[in-house]
């Protein structure tokens, strides 16, 4: 039988992880990684660094989404930028996405902190077909947990980080040999609801205002003090004073 050709776009290390995956299961598969694209990023270091990756394993690494080869399956884990149909249409089979948040409720980015800002129960993640828009396409699988009460918003990011990665390895065999059933995010809208953020949306949601009361300025600062970002603050006397964990 003739090998399935996949090409991965991805960063992070929920990416690095994932790819690292896919490569311990090319032989069980019967697949061949046909390219990686990927974004470097400084702060995670050769540790989580999938161009080192892809070089240890002899895998071509593709520049820029111009250079995407033609393949069977084209899989997206945390890569940042939106394609266009010209690149979608390179997969023959396939074109999906793991986002780290359940859909249709949270697409884009900062899908974290809206999560504790709104009070919500529940979250998850999901791996769903691409289109040209942001976290649009049909959904093929999905894994829902609860949030824990009173939650940090880097603990839900390592509980998703947790989902996520299982549900990519539950996953990769159904994904490969076609076995999944589209469910469009309309049809669930009504149920979950839906919106779309942005990551220049972070910033304005790290200002505090310390007339609102105990709750409110708690949860503001459980969902936006992630560590290697600017922590939540509030302004006194025309100056930022900012709020960290002990």
């Amino acid at each position: 039988m003739q090998k399935k050709k996949i090409v991965f776009l991805g960063s992070k290390p929920i990416g690095y992880d994932c790819m690292a995956y896919l490569i311990s299961q090319k032989d069980t598969l019967n697949i061949e990684i046909a390219g990686v694209l990927t974004h470097a990023r400084k702060e995670f270091g050769n540790a989580h660094d999938l161009n080192v990756l892809a070089g240890e394993q002899n895998i071509p690494l593709i520049n820029s989404l111009e250079q995407l080869p033609d393949c069977d399956i084209m899989y997206s884990v945390q890569y940042h930028e939106v394609l266009k149909q010209e690149h979608i249409n390179k997969a023959a089979q396939i074109a999906l996405n793991l986002h780290m948040a359940p859909l249709p409720e949270y697409r884009g980015s900062n899908q974290f902190s809206f999560a504790i800002l709104e009070n919500k129960k529940e979250f998850g993640t999901t791996i769903h077909k691409i289109d040209t828009q942001i976290d649009h396409g049909d959904i093929l699988f999905q894994k829902r947990f609860p949030i824990p009460e009173n939650c940090w918003v880097n603990d839900l990011y390592k509980l998703t980080y947790t989902a996520s990665l299982n549900l990519f390895q539950q996953t990769l065999a159904h994904i490969v040999n076609g076995n999944y059933k589209p469910v469009p995010q309309e049809l669930l809208i009504p149920k979950f609801g839906t919106s779309l953020h942005f990551r220049k949306e972070a910033s304005a949601i790290k200002v505090i205002d310390l007339s609102w009361d105990k709750e409110k300025i708690d949860r503001y600062i459980r969902a936006t003090s992630m560590p290697g970002f600017e922590p939540p603050y509030c302004i006194i006397n025309g100056e930022k004073v900012h709020f960290t964990m002990q």
